[in-house]
């Protein structure tokens, strides 16, 4: 328990998300240098605002919960009167609490429920009776990314969300039987994917209904058949028995966050693919993504489906097929979604795409690990605007070319002034210059001994070789649309040593994360930036090495591990999070953090989860007064006979006529002003 509790999760966690990843030897042996190596000549910090100045361009309703307002935090302003999100933060919300709780004046409900059924003919869940065939038809799992996709009349959309893993202890009661075991692994695969849902409303700002039998509906499960685009498809790496072409890939697993595209489709990251394999590790390439053995994979698929057994020479390759990004078009359940190669192969948290000045699709995109790194893509093509079906068409083959880079950061303070406590410099804040170097070029590699499908498929390998930094675990980043800066959500490190602090990482055992501010100084598609840190997280009240872009502590919102980010139609930030309970001690939440003028840094938070639950997806329609979150694992830590969450349903017992149950599940979750 101890080795678990210096990460941000639950054993329980630990074990079904990312196959305890976290107890086994660090997958980045690499010598690559911080900071406090590479530190070149102080720039002044006159300097560094000035290439700042010069980078930045402008440019059916489930069963209603109680409103479940909380109270407000003690002197919290209120804030965000321009907007139609006004709201008085609420107070932290202890991590016992099984509620869901919003600001006073709004309240909430959620939109759809795992279990629920997208198509006629599927039963509602019921514990006592699920199959394969009904979850196939069900909304998923544990939702990560989500997305509310309106059409023009605002009253009519699509709800893209995916399921990242399960937790077989809140579905089933526990069992030995070998062959029950293997039912109920083949009804884990239908869990995980993707779900593309039909919405309706009366009018805009009130609540949705999710619409079964919607021309759009969608799953997308571990079954599902994907193309695979760009360099490495149809490469030596990329065959198995099963696809000799080496081009068509059965399923996505382990996604995590994502992101919708200019042209209208979305993205989603598959992060913690490893668990799913029974794992060899015995080349560089595959000990880069997990570095011990395994016989036996996180669900057992291996036991129904021979691809998952990653030791059998027909299958050695199936691994290097999951670690993409991946694009689906949620308005066509025809289509066959891909996993585009170009983009590079490691623990994806998502991307996220800006249109660069000179007109390339540009994606930004963590990989979520200690000491991994933060990368971008470049298009080879250029975005065509307008909604006509050739300007879609061309837009469609965006991501399978481009280039891959990845940042290498540079403080501009002397290596003695970071100390890992989070005391700020001599020039008051962390704060230097990166840039982005190439690991491919006009889409060949441009790395040393290395092919360009190896740059692509081993792209951690890829970045080690070329001095990448080591970065306390990208999660989402994210460019916001207002201003065209770049925030980078770091959740936490607690491997972080005072031997390698450096000033973009610059807090020993870092448990509460950290958020940095990136500006691109030659462009959005250049190579250099600058940057800065936004917060150190934390709870002022405890914590020491806390930072708020200047404000003032006091008056600010406890938060701890930032995962996901978004912003509102203001170019504020808005932050979820995930693992506040462990560090903190409260619920995980939602903040929204102003980026200009005097209320800059000025965390405040909008909503709580219940207990156990993790913030996930944040979509924020402020001018219409709607926030959508997803809830991930609530209750995680109970059992089917002994829960410690009931979310959202809240009922003293199974109903199965209704498809409501006394148990936790994840959930796409609506607040509105009341």
């Amino acid at each position: 328990m101890a080795d678990h509790v210096r990460g941000k999760r639950s054993p329980v966690t630990c074990h079904f998300k990312c196959g305890n990843a976290c107890l086994g030897p660090e997958c980045n042996t690499s010598a690559n240098p911080h900071f406090r190596d590479i530190a070149s000549a102080a720039l002044t910090r006159r300097a560094l605002l000035g290439l700042g100045a010069a980078g930045a361009v402008g440019i059916a309703l489930a069963a209603v919960a109680p409103a479940g307002s909380a109270t407000a935090a003690p002197g919290g302003a209120a804030f965000g009167r321009g907007s139609g999100l006004p709201f008085d933060a609420i107070a932290p919300v202890p991590g016992v609490v099984d509620d869901f709780n919003v600001p006073a004046g709004y309240t909430w409900a959620p939109i759809i429920r795992w279990g629920d059924p997208l198509f006629s003919g599927v039963p509602a869940l019921d514990f006592d009776h699920q199959t394969v065939e009904a979850q196939a038809g069900q909304f998923g799992y544990n939702v990560d990314y989500i997305d509310i996709l309106a059409d023009q009349s605002g009253r009519t959309a699509v709800l893209a969300a995916n399921h990242e893993y399960v937790n077989p202890g809140l579905m089933f009661t526990p069992s030995s039987d070998p062959a029950e075991l293997d039912r109920r692994a083949a009804i884990y695969k239908a869990a995980h994917g993707f779900s593309v849902v039909e919405l309706r409303r009366s009018k805009l700002g009130q609540p949705w209904r999710y619409l079964v039998d919607g021309r759009r509906n969608r799953r997308i499960t571990a079954d599902t058949v994907f193309e695979v685009t760009g360099p490495a498809a149809g490469t030596d790496l990329m065959k198995t028995a099963a696809d000799p072409e080496g081009r068509w890939v059965k399923g996505t697993l382990g996604n995590c966050a994502g992101g919708t595209t200019p042209w209208g489709t979305v993205l989603s990251g598959e992060e913690n693919f490893d668990g799913y394999f029974a794992w060899a590790a015995d080349t560089a390439g595959q000990k880069r993504y997990r570095a011990t053995p395994s016989s036996a994979s996180t669900y057992t698929f291996e036991r129904i489906d021979p691809r998952f057994d990653a030791h059998d020479a027909g299958y050695l390759n199936e691994p290097n097929r999951f670690g993409w990004i991946v694009e689906i078009d949620p308005q066509d359940p025809s289509s066959t979604p891909r996993k585009h190669s170009a983009m590079g192969r490691f623990k994806h948290e998502g991307a996220n795409v800006i249109i660069a000045e000179d007109g390339h699709a540009v994606a930004y995109m963590g990989d979520d690990q200690a000491n991994d790194y933060l990368y971008k893509f470049v298009s080879k093509g250029t975005f065509t605007p307008g909604k006509s079906a050739k300007a879609r068409r061309s837009n469609l083959d965006l991501l399978s070319e481009g280039d891959l880079y990845v940042a290498r950061f540079t403080g501009n303070s002397p290596a003695a002034e970071v100390t890992g406590s989070g005391a700020l410099p001599a020039d008051g804040q962390f704060d230097g210059t990166g840039e982005w170097i190439p690991l491919t070029r006009n889409g060949e590699s441009v790395v040393p001994g290395m092919t360009t499908e190896e740059v692509l498929v081993f792209a951690r390998l890829a970045a080690d070789a070329v001095g990448a930094t080591k970065m306390d675990r990208p999660e989402d980043v994210e460019p916001n649309p207002k201003t065209r800066k770049v925030y980078l959500a770091l959740t936490n490190n607690s491997s972080r040593t005072l031997a390698n602090v450096d000033e973009a990482n610059p807090v020993t055992g870092n448990r509460n994360g950290h958020i940095i501010e990136m500006t691109e100084t030659a462009g959005q598609s250049g190579s250099t930036f600058g940057w800065n840190i936004l917060l150190l997280c934390g709870d002022p009240a405890v914590d020491q090495n806390t930072y708020f872009a200047g404000f003032p502590k006091e008056l600010v919102s406890p938060i701890s591990c930032p995962d996901n980010v978004a912003f509102d139609s203001e170019g504020n930030l808005w932050i979820s999070t995930d693992g506040a309970p462990s560090k903190i001690g409260f619920n995980d939440g939602l903040f929204k953090v102003p980026l200009e003028g005097p209320e800059r840094g000025h965390v405040q938070q909008f909503l709580s989860v219940p207990r156990e639950g993790e913030t996930c997806g944040p979509v924020i329609h402020d001018q219409e007064g709607m926030v959508y979150v997803a809830v991930q694992h609530p209750g995680e830590n109970g059992s089917v006979a002994t829960p410690t969450s009931h979310f959202p349903d809240y009922v003293p017992a199974h109903r199965p006529e209704t498809g409501l149950v006394a148990a936790p599940r994840p959930s796409v979750v609506q607040v509105w002003r009341a």
